[in-house]
C-alpha cells in the first residue's frame, strides 16, 4: 500500500538515491553501498527491477525475488504519520475496497422489483461511501503531496 500512496502523492520521501547494477540473492540486496547506508526498519524504493519495483522495509523478513538489475535504490525517510495513514488506508481498503463491495459499485442508486437504494455522495471517511481511498483520505493525504514545477 505504501508504494501506491507514495505514487499518489508524487512523494517518495527519498533521502539518497543509489544508482548502478544491483543483485538480489536469497531475497536480499547484496550491494555493499546499500548495506552500509540502510538502517534497520528503514524504508527503501527499488526502481528499474523486473520483479521487485516498489517500496519495502529493511527487516529480517525481507524476501525479494532473486535477480540482477540495473536501476536505482532510493533510501527513504517516511514520517510516522504517513505509516499510520497507510495502515488506516489499508484497513479501509480491506473493508470497503473489494469488487463485491457496495462502495465499489458504479451506481449511485438503483431500483428493481420494488426495492431501491441510494448511496451517499458525501465521501466522508466515517461512512466509507466513496469510490476510492484517494477521495476518502484526500484531506489527510494533501499535506504530503509533492508538486514538481516542470
Amino acid at each position: 500500500m505504501l508504494t501506491d500512496i507514495c505514487k499518489e502523492l508524487n512523494n517518495w520521501f527519498d533521502t539518497q538515491r543509489l544508482f548502478g547494477k544491483f543483485a538480489v540473492a536469497d531475497g536480499e540486496i547484496t550491494d555493499d553501498e546499500f548495506l552500509s547506508r540502510i538502517q534497520p526498519e528503514q524504508y527503501f524504493r527499488i526502481v528499474g527491477s523486473v520483479f521487485n519495483d516498489g517500496v519495502y522495509q529493511f527487516t529480517d523478513e525481507l524476501s525479494l525475488h532473486d535477480e540482477v538489475f540495473t536501476g536505482a535504490v532510493w533510501l527513504m525517510a517516511v514520517p510516522p504519520s504517513v505509516i499510520e495513514l497507510a495502515e488506516d488506508i489499508s484497513g479501509w481498503v480491506d473493508k470497503y475496497g473489494g469488487v463485491d463491495s457496495e462502495n465499489m459499485s458504479p451506481y449511485k442508486s438503483e431500483s428493481f422489483g420494488g426495492y431501491s437504494y441510494s448511496k451517499s455522495g458525501g465521501g466522508s471517511s466515517d461512512d466509507g461511501n466513496s469510490g476510492t481511498w484517494q477521495s476518502v483520505f484526500g484531506n489527510r493525504l494533501k499535506q504530503y503531496r509533492k508538486v514538481h514545477p516542470f
